[in-house]
């Protein structure tokens, strides 16, 4: 099923935050804006912010094949209990289309955070139980022990904020079989100054996550790199910016590290209110 899921998500996928909106006056424009991705080819929309499957359901009902998946939904927002029931009642109603993609959080974020490694391994226990299939759900890994529960429990590693040279090590880990589908920022703009302000002012919130912070420092960077929104070496790591060749080549080198399948996540530095549907059509004509 590995392979099956890794045919049905290709080669790219679009990550956002705002197709998750809850507000009840939007589900028009949402559902229209899923349809054209599928439309333009994406394989997959991942869903950011702690979402569940209430978010991805409407979303699948939508369309008729591009899959949702979670990406993440926390292990301490939701007990697995609650997790199953929803996996259970969308793969009823639309079967193959659902992932299930979880992640441990950070301490900073959560209340009474402790033990994560084994909080995961106890939710996927729970899974387990509850019938929810190890092949139809994906991980937040970072880390190497993560990473190996993603190759052993789960189908697959859907890391986010790292780098190709993290994509290789996660592949090493994981082996040819499993999944990997990192997330990976674009910022549509060719002028490096203006690119380097936008994605430090998005980056910034990330540096004060521990996970994140101690995954750079794995793969080389210094502390001075995460000092002040972050080095341009850190910026330029994490982010594609620049014309449409640059762009091209930054995705690419994420599949000739190992991915199977990317996850494009369009920065713009505006509200989150907005739906970046013309850049999401560009990148559609660049890559897909």
């Amino acid at each position: 099923m590995t392979t099956a899921l890794r045919e049905s998500v290709g080669r790219y996928g679009v990550w956002s935050i705002e197709l998750r909106s809850e507000d009840p006056d939007r589900r028009g424009e949402l559902d229209e804006a899923a349809a054209e991705l599928e439309e333009l080819g994406f394989g997959a929309i991942w869903l950011g912010g702690n979402s569940t499957a209430d978010h991805a359901a409407p979303l699948i009902g939508a369309t008729r094949h591009i899959v949702v998946g979670t990406s993440i939904q926390s292990v301490w927002q939701q007990d697995a209990a609650t997790s199953a029931t929803g996996f259970t009642e969308v793969e009823a109603a639309h079967p193959g289309r659902f992932v299930l993609g979880l992640g441990v959080s950070h301490g900073p974020l959560v209340k009474d955070y402790r033990r994560p490694y084994a909080a995961m391994t106890g939710y996927l226990d729970e899974l387990d139980r509850a019938g929810v299939p190890a092949d139809r759900r994906v991980l937040a890994a970072l880390g190497p022990r993560m990473l190996e529960l993603s190759r052993d429990r789960a189908a697959g590693a859907i890391p986010y904020l790292v780098t190709p040279e993290h994509t290789a090590d996660a592949r090493g880990t994981l082996g040819e079989g499993p999944l990997l589908a990192p997330e990976f920022k674009v910022v549509p703009e060719p002028d490096a100054d203006r690119a380097r302000k936008t994605a430090r002012a998005y980056l910034g919130r990330y540096l004060q996550l521990p996970n994140y912070t101690r995954n750079f420092l794995r793969l080389g960077f210094t502390e001075a790199d995460l000092a002040d929104g972050g080095s341009d070496r850190l910026v330029d790591a994490v982010f594609a910016w620049g014309d449409e060749s640059r762009i091209r080549e930054r995705v690419t080198a994420f599949h000739e590290a190992g991915a199977d399948h990317v996850a494009l996540q369009v920065v713009t530095g505006g509200t989150g209110d907005t739906l970046p549907r013309e850049q999401w059509r560009r990148l559609a004509s660049l890559l897909v």
